[in-house]
């Protein structure tokens, strides 16, 4: 039986990654720093919960040990310039070192749609450039660069926007949206191509079964939908899937850049997790969507999956509180 260890295990994408490497018969081990927060993912059979620091370097390698394979899901989507290299940048180096040093055979790396490796520079957020750049340490680490001896291979996942039930995206929107009359919008008219969660967790494991079976090299994919979206169509789309107003949704108001600057100030001192950072709307200002210059989920056996058919199905939640024209939205 393979063994694959999973970085990011207990979070949104993890948990439905573990439990199809479970279903797949694979030994699956998470890091965690401490094993409560992995309690989403611990009842699954076969899989081992590891009270590990994934950033002190001795600590990963000790984690590694007997690994067929590692997973790499640690990602951050908010934080200041030092926060984004420490996970998107200093990790990757870390997890890579350690493949080589305990002879894991292939890593599965979560990067994001919209990267750009050749030119990391040219990113227009925190995020995206940090993300690039993290790739290429994978690469020069791995040694996968043209003509370089490959000691344990890496396949780049470039995810757009992952939707499913509990994301925080579309059911963010539609939070809002239950509690006020208009929706005031920044980056209205960016573009997005949003992919099931089921079927980045599909990508994942079939990228892995493909990773053990051939010889070390570099594999890219971007992983999108099948439809492309502006913010505005999402924000509409998870209002009116949600039953808000009987099902109508809420208006949109599209805010120009420096009003939407001054809003995600605004919200970035609201306790918790930011709904929209400065970084965000830098990200915002390049379309989240396929180049096609990369295979994607077909390559991997997948087909991609339809917001409009799944998302209805975990954005309402109470049609009997939402009146006819919303119980009649959800089933139409």
């Amino acid at each position: 039986m393979k063994q694959v260890l999973v970085l990011g295990g207990s979070g949104f994408v993890g948990g439905h990654v573990c439990e199809k490497l479970v279903r797949a018969g694979y030994r699956v081990f998470v890091t965690t720093r401490k094993a409560v927060h992995a309690r989403s993912v611990m009842h699954l059979p076969g899989l081992t919960v590891l009270e590990c620091n994934v950033h002190d370097e001795a600590a990963l390698k000790r984690a590694m040990a007997g690994m067929d394979a590692v997973i790499n899901l640690v990602a951050i989507l908010h934080g200041s310039p030092v926060a984004f290299q420490h996970v998107h940048q200093d990790l990757p180096a870390k997890i890579a070192r350690a493949c080589l040093a305990m002879g894991v055979r292939h890593l599965v790396h979560i990067s994001a749609l919209g990267v750009n490796a050749a030119q990391p520079q040219s990113a227009p957020s925190n995020y995206l450039r940090s993300k690039a750049l993290g790739e290429n340490i994978l690469v020069d680490i791995l040694g996968l660069r043209e003509g370089g001896a490959a000691g344990c291979g890496l396949t780049v996942l470039r995810p757009s926007v992952i939707f499913g039930a509990n994301d925080k995206f579309l059911n963010v929107f539609a939070r809002l949206q239950a509690l006020f009359p208009v929706m005031p919008l920044a980056c209205a008219d960016a573009r997005f191509q949003p992919v099931w969660v089921e079927d980045v967790a599909s990508a994942v494991l079939n990228s892995l079964k493909q990773g053990l079976e051939q010889a070390p090299t570099l594999r890219v994919y971007e992983l999108a939908g099948p439809q492309v979206y502006t913010l505005r169509q999402l924000v509409q789309f998870a209002a009116r899937s949600s039953g808000i107003n009987q099902g109508q949704g809420r208006p949109v108001i599209g805010l120009p850049l420096w009003m939407g600057r001054i809003q995600a100030f605004a919200l970035g001192l609201i306790p918790g997790t930011p709904v929209m950072s400065q970084d965000n709307l830098d990200s915002m200002q390049l379309d989240n969507v396929a180049s096609g210059e990369w295979p994607g989920l077909a390559a991997l056996d997948l087909q991609a999956s339809s917001l409009q058919a799944i998302g209805p199905e975990y954005l309402f939640t109470d049609a009997a509180a939402q009146g006819l024209l919303g119980l009649r939205h959800r089933h139409r």
